[in-house]
């Protein structure tokens, strides 16, 4: 071998002799280049799968961590540990599921989740006996112990009141003063203030005629004002359901002459079967020009509420005399309810032009068509006065 062979690729004599490799046979340089290859790509094939097997244990390992830990939180969700401390008021409305109750206590603090609550709610066989109102609850309590705090009578305050339909706002006021211990004049003084009441823009900021009759429950730490708008908002919100504006539009009306009318339809009225007919009464006296003669707008003008009303009451000098002017007067004399609404916009047929309220005991009206007819049943009605004194 001379010097050059020291320099000379041995894979690329794979004789020795300087002969090329037969066709198809790779050289000791390309067996060596395919080697170094074939290694790289073990190891990189190696780490890949090394890499591989990490990820698929940090994946299913945190899913698992994370699947038991949402299974732990559905099955055992977070909750309070005893009576809880302080003092939260928190409503209950009616007709609320457990889990709206579960958000409400939720959103108060009295209970760590809604979820924890419905847990107990689900497995408690008196929970549909829970009444709506207000509860005197405490913070941080267990489900379990708000639970029974909500089925104990003595936690919900005494606030729920009806307000029968019909009645004044002053009338109104006094009920709510009696239930609420609020003076009267607090509410007198938030009438006054209707920009903050919600009132109808057709409601001319006053409060008679939209204060709708019904059952409340009333917040204990609730002000006049906001009392009475909870009443207002109770008005808007039938009267959006029953579509008042569109059913007045109909009838050639404004709604706010649908609330007066329905006013003096409820104060006439007697029973509910009554009231279409006194509404056709009043369409009926209207469409021939005649007053109303309405003893309830005298006396609503009076302030005092009587069955028994003087000749000299009648001249009595006010838009609300309609003894004196033709037409509704300029607004509610009361708070009228669904029914009395109603009529208004639905007079039933006939021709009366009068009635009396004969027996107002028994709360028996009757209808006539002429003043004839009305004559003999005023004669009834004071033989009603007679047994009665002091009406």
């Amino acid at each position: 071998m001379n010097d050059l062979d020291l320099f000379s690729d041995p894979y690329g004599d794979p004789y020795g002799d300087g002969r090329p490799a037969p066709e198809g046979r790779p050289s000791r340089k390309d067996q060596r280049r395919t080697r170094k290859v074939q290694k790289r790509r073990r190891r990189n094939g190696r780490a890949a799968a090394l890499f591989a097997m990490a990820f698929l244990v940090a994946v299913f390992g945190t899913g698992g961590v994370l699947g038991y830990a949402w299974l732990d939180d559905k099955w055992n969700p977070p909750d309070y540990a005893g009576q809880g401390t302080g003092s939260v008021t928190v409503q209950i409305k009616d007709g609320a599921s457990g889990a709206v109750i579960g958000k409400a206590l939720e959103e108060h603090e009295v209970v760590k989740s809604s979820r924890a609550f419905v847990k107990v709610f689900q497995t408690e066989t008196r929970a549909s006996s829970i009444q709506p109102g207000f509860y005197q609850m405490r913070q941080k309590m267990s489900s379990a112990a708000a639970m029974a705090l909500l089925l104990d009578p003595k936690s919900r305050a005494d606030t729920q009141i009806t307000i029968p339909e019909g009645r004044r706002a002053v009338e109104v006021f006094e009920l709510l003063a009696k239930k609420t211990g609020i003076p009267v004049k607090e509410f007198q003084a938030a009438a006054k203030k209707p920009e903050g009441l919600g009132l109808p823009p057709y409601a001319s900021n006053r409060v008679e005629g939209y204060l709708f009759p019904g059952r409340y429950d009333l917040d204990p730490n609730g002000s006049a004002g906001q009392i009475l708008k909870q009443m207002v908002d109770r008005f808007n919100k039938e009267a959006t359901s029953d579509d008042l504006v569109g059913k007045a539009r109909d009838a050639g009306m404004k709604p706010g002459t649908v609330i007066t009318l329905a006013s003096l339809i409820q104060a006439e009225g007697a029973r509910p079967s009554d009231l279409p007919k006194v509404s056709r009464v009043i369409y009926n006296r209207v469409e021939k020009d005649m007053p109303l003669q309405f003893d309830s707008t005298v006396v609503y003008a009076l302030g005092k509420r009587t069955l028994t009303v003087t000749n000299e009451d009648l001249k009595y000098d006010s838009p609300y005399n309609t003894y004196k002017y033709k037409g509704l007067p300029p607004g509610p004399i009361g708070n009228p309810g669904s029914a009395a609404i109603e009529a208004a916009l639905k007079p039933k047929d006939g021709t009366w032009l009068f009635f009396v309220t004969t027996d107002p005991d028994r709360g028996i009206t009757k209808f006539a068509s002429t003043y004839e007819q009305q004559l003999e049943l005023e004669k009834e009605f004071r033989a009603w006065q007679r047994a009665n004194p002091g009406n």
